[in-house]
């Protein structure tokens, strides 16, 4: 095979034995490194981990590692098992962070772990994980890290050296191999060139009709259309059904692909499924995580086939799953962070114009940006695009979890830990006092609240330092002996609780049954207390609140009723009660995983996830199927 020079300078790093970091732009051919280490571990019987940031990128690298590397594949997440004893291991990075702080000895058949997505160790909600993940690695087991295009990439190889004492060659490629051109729609023309957009007195709409025929004219077809809300996706996916993009012999074939594909994944009937066929016909399609997993896998399908040619979607499509087009469309150039709407980053930006220009099929990648100059302004856009990708920076906030798993080791040596993070390596003296303060302030918390005693983990710490993300909350019920008294329907309606995270302005469904309103009624109050608790030691942000949002549906589900008729009792999308049914066998197995939860516990907790593990949510059936 012949490769690329980042590819190549990256791959003779690896054969002389180092750990490498890898920054490239989105489509630059990154995961031929990852294969080169894949193979070659396979040939001399070395143990290898793959890690990525969500379970879609995890199950979309087995499908694709399994049909390179057949039976030397196995997957590991929170909702999936097949074959953990393989040669290769793919699994969340939580999964991993996880066996390393409560399983170390697991991991000494593996000599390399491949993060992918590294630059994730930024994202406010998870970057925790990897960094951890970074700190605490055995140190025989080899990095290599791959990256999108962030400019402090040698800062990161220099932190990670710094602690582990081992060298960590950076390779950087800016050069994409299908060069991107850049197009704009403003008042329903479309340039170039970012100085040819001018603000008119009167306001022309960006009319999707005239791009998309502009695009079609170009032969700019296939098209990712990049949109930042679900329900805008299916709209503007509807507003072109007087579009036909498929010829009579492309729209038997489609037709025929998806028909065959929704009998294989139990989608026949799906009302869900039935709406896309319109849509499916004309060759265009919807992608979003509101949908049924199996469902998104369709469609996924459906576009490597390229037979669609154009699919409306939200951002998690560019997220490492490599689904390349010839064209990107931005419907605007702001979406919502965390807490407020904001203009996109630029390393965001390209993380999704990068799926334009597909390798060896396209001379150049076309990217179109639809502008509203009275929302965005022309110098928003000249940052957005040509500005310089922003810095990963650390996002460290230790959990109670890795707090009690770290006494356990080092009691309170615990507290030289933390100069060996990227957070203390990226700040100043201020910054590094505030978060030993709030360490601190966790230990006392603990201590007050009876996890440790005489400097060892009691039972309740030994129960929270294995539910990572939900320690107080369930550790308190777990030590008023709730978990114990509950039946296995009140274990799927707390589980389902803890994981649930109601959207805005998201109402509670009205007639909860009596036994929900009486576990509610318990987390309320234990909540109340843990909150006071978190308030007056100044610890921030405070612990999660359970929400049952979810409780009738999976009362229903937990009876036997069937998928159609769970949706009934709540406005939540399906796809997200799938994702929250997978959560809560997720915290189910911890909870049945501590080694102090009792027999009882473990069997009743054993029958509950048997229950909620069928159909549509049995992640592993849909992996197994492929």
């Amino acid at each position: 095979m012949i490769y690329d020079r980042f590819q190549q300078e990256a791959i003779d790093y690896i054969n002389q034995g180092n750990s490498v970091i890898v920054s490239a732009p989105t489509g630059a051919g990154k995961t031929a490194i990852a294969e080169h280490i894949i193979s070659g571990s396979i040939k001399n019987k070395i143990g290898v981990i793959y890690t990525a940031p969500i379970k879609a990128l995890s199950n979309q690298k087995f499908r694709d590692f399994k049909g390179q590397f057949a039976e030397n594949i196995g997957i590991l997440t929170g909702d999936v098992s097949i074959n953990p004893s393989a040669q290769v291991l793919i699994m969340t990075t939580e999964i991993f962070r996880n066996k390393i702080l409560d399983q170390p000895e697991s991991l000494a058949r593996y000599s390399w772990v491949i993060f992918d997505e590294i630059h994730y160790i930024d994202n406010p909600e998870r970057g925790t994980v990897w960094e951890e993940s970074l700190i605490f690695l055995p140190s025989h087991i080899k990095i290599l890290g791959l990256s999108a295009t962030i400019p402090n990439i040698k800062e990161l190889s220099s932190w990670i050296e710094s602690i582990h004492n081992k060298p960590i060659k950076t390779v950087i490629e800016e050069n994409r191999p299908v060069p991107l051109h850049f197009f704009f729609q403003s008042q329903n023309e479309i340039v170039d060139k970012i100085s040819n957009l001018k603000k008119s007195r009167g306001f022309h709409p960006n009319r999707i009709n005239s791009l998309i025929n502009y695009i079609r004219q170009k032969d700019g077809l296939p098209c990712i259309y990049f949109v930042f809300g679900r329900r805008r996706a299916e709209d503007l996916a509807f507003e072109l059904l007087s579009f036909n993009f498929l010829n009579n012999k492309e729209q038997a074939q489609i037709i025929s692909l998806y028909d065959s594909l929704c009998e294989r994944f139990d989608l026949k009937y799906e009302k869900s499924a039935q709406r896309l066929t319109p849509l499916i016909q004309r060759g265009i399609a919807y992608h979003h995580a509101g949908m049924l997993p199996t469902l998104k896998e369709v469609i996924e399908r459906l576009f490597t086939s390229r037979l669609l040619k154009v699919i409306f979607t939200t951002e998690t499509f560019a997220l490492g799953i490599n689904m390349p087009s010839r064209s990107v469309i931005f419907d605007a150039l702001r979406k919502f962070y965390g807490r407020y709407v904001r203009n996109l980053k630029t390393r965001d930006f390209y993380q999704m114009a990068g799926r334009a220009g597909r390798r060896g099929m396209d001379k150049e990648g076309f990217v179109y940006s639809r502008i509203n100059l009275h929302r965005t302004q022309q110098h928003d856009v000249q940052r957005i695009i040509f500005g310089k990708p922003e810095e990963v920076r650390s996002q460290l906030n230790t959990s109670y979890a890795t707090i009690l798993n770290l006494y356990e080791k080092y009691k309170q040596d615990l507290f030289r830990i933390y100069p060996r993070s990227l957070h203390h390596y990226q700040s100043h003296k201020y910054e590094q006092k505030k978060a030993v303060k709030l360490i601190e302030a966790k230990l006392n918390l603990l201590k007050k609240l009876n996890y440790i005693e005489r400097d060892s983990l009691t039972q309740k710490g030994y129960f929270a330092k294995n539910v990572y993300g939900y320690e107080l909350i369930l550790s308190e019920l777990y030590e008023q002996n709730i978990l114990e008294q509950l039946d296995e329907f009140g274990l799927g309606v707390l589980a389902a609780a803890v994981v649930f995270e109601p959207r805005k302005n998201q109402r509670l469904p009205l007639n909860l049954s009596k036994s929900s309103r009486n576990i509610k009624r318990v987390c309320e109050e234990t909540y109340d207390q843990i909150k006071h608790k978190e308030r007056k030691y100044k610890i921030y942000p405070f612990s999660k609140l359970p929400y049952f949002h979810l409780s009738s549906s999976m009362e229903a589900w937990l009876r036997g009723a069937d998928f159609d008729k769970t949706l009934r009792f709540t406005d939540t999308d399906e796809g997200e009660i799938v994702r929250y049914f997978r959560m809560a066998i997720q915290i189910l197995r911890e909870i049945k995983d501590a080694q102090v939860s009792s027999d009882i516990l473990k069997e009743k907790i054993r029958e509950t996830i048997r229950v909620i593990n069928r159909d549509l949510v049995d992640a592993e059936k849909q992996l197994r199927e492929n």
